[in-house]
């Protein structure tokens, strides 16, 4: 099943509105929210029974709008995403100027970046031009969703907006860590998953922490 520029529209004022949307990605199926609206992130959090004090991530669909939203990205961090993104990777970033705060949980000093490489079934989704605050659409610690079905009810029908993608290739996204990159040129896996460590050492280097 494909996205249609219609769903990307629907997407984009779903979130524009303070509404919460479950949608496809690259790895599983996602719920996105707006990363600035209080109301939208806590809904977002009740939908999956997360704890409020746990961090989440901010989706970009286009690297140029991330690297624009974070400015204080230096070159040698932006030189890597620029080569590992778009892909199936959360990275975690030091956020100095605490941008973004509602995806931060406590440490609003580090942010969670997601740029996903969708493919193109649901392709549309790149003519997104809004970060999004995501998560997975499961419950707290319960499996991923690789399909729209495994997405729980309760998910689908709290939601004000749901994408059908297909199927997924079900691998959540890889967790690596750039925070002492830039200075130290070290890094750190903190999640296997849909980007493995010798990719990552190909283009980081081997200082793996």
């Amino acid at each position: 099943m494909s996205l249609r520029p219609v769903d990307a529209q629907a997407f984009e004022r779903c979130i524009a509105a303070g509404g919460v949307a479950v949608f496809p990605a690259d790895t599983v199926y996602g719920l996105a929210c707006d990363p600035l609206d209080l109301k939208a992130v806590s809904r977002l959090y009740e939908l999956k029974g997360r704890p409020p004090a746990k961090p989440a991530a901010v989706m970009f669909f286009s690297l140029d709008d991330a690297l624009t939203a974070l400015p204080e990205a230096g070159p040698r961090t932006v030189a890597a995403l620029e080569t590992l993104l778009p892909g199936g990777l959360t990275v975690l970033l030091t956020n100095p100027r605490g941008r973004f705060a509602l995806a931060c949980g406590p440490d609003p000093s580090t942010l969670g970046l997601r740029v996903p490489a969708l493919p193109a079934a649901i392709a549309a989704l790149c003519a997104v031009r809004s970060p999004v605050l995501q998560s997975s659409a499961n419950l707290s610690g319960a499996a991923d969703a690789r399909a729209l079905a495994e997405v729980p009810p309760a998910i689908r029908d709290g939601a004000d907006l749901v994408l059908d993608g297909g199927a997924l290739p079900g691998t959540p996204s890889t967790v690596l860590d750039l925070r002492a990159y830039e200075h130290e040129g070290r890094w750190s896996v903190l999640r296997d998953g849909a980007v493995g460590r010798a990719a990552l050492a190909a283009v980081l280097g081997e200082r793996a922490y």
